[in-house]
């Protein structure tokens, strides 16, 4: 939660705490180059807010309806909401790096390495190879399903 609160803080900040390219992780000797790297940066911390929402998600989603959970049938309807409820949040942020991303692979020709990284990443995302909104897709699909399994829990199964 911390690291949610702290990556938020730096996307809500205008870009003043990192205004100076002395700063930067990468070496940074013209203007374009600072443009790509904030593209990269804006990209990489929306990447990473996702991966902490879906681990966040995860310490309330319930992978499966056993049947022994029935007696924490509510509770387990209501970790699965929970779950949801965070896992659509990430939704927000992938839209948001992938426009950072199209702004940043717009740029390609402009290398940094020192942070090779956020280019692999930009590269995944415009490939198509990190598509997290199928990875979303598919944790709320699941979960739909382990909810109507709780919900049709009778008593005297147990």
């Amino acid at each position: 939660m911390e690291d949610i609160e702290y990556l938020e803080l730096a996307l809500k900040a205008d870009f003043a705490p990192f205004s100076n390219p002395l700063y930067a992780l990468a070496t940074i000797h013209n203007t374009t180059e600072w443009e790509r790297y904030r593209y990269l940066f804006y990209m990489h911390v929306n990447l990473k807010l996702i991966y902490l929402y879906l681990t966040l998600g995860s310490k309330y989603d319930k992978m499966e309806a056993y049947f022994y959970n029935y007696p924490w049938k509510r509770q387990n309807l209501e970790s699965v909401d929970t779950a949801e409820r965070i896992y659509k949040v990430a939704y927000g942020y992938w839209t948001d790096a992938q426009k950072w991303s199209a702004m940043a692979w717009g740029m390609q020709d402009v290398h940094l390495p020192q942070i090779q990284e956020w280019e692999d990443e930009n590269f995944r995302v415009q490939s198509g190879d990190l598509n997290y909104k199928d990875i979303i897709d598919a944790q709320i699909e699941r979960l739909a399903k382990v909810r109507a399994d709780f919900q049709k829990m009778d008593q005297h199964i147990y």
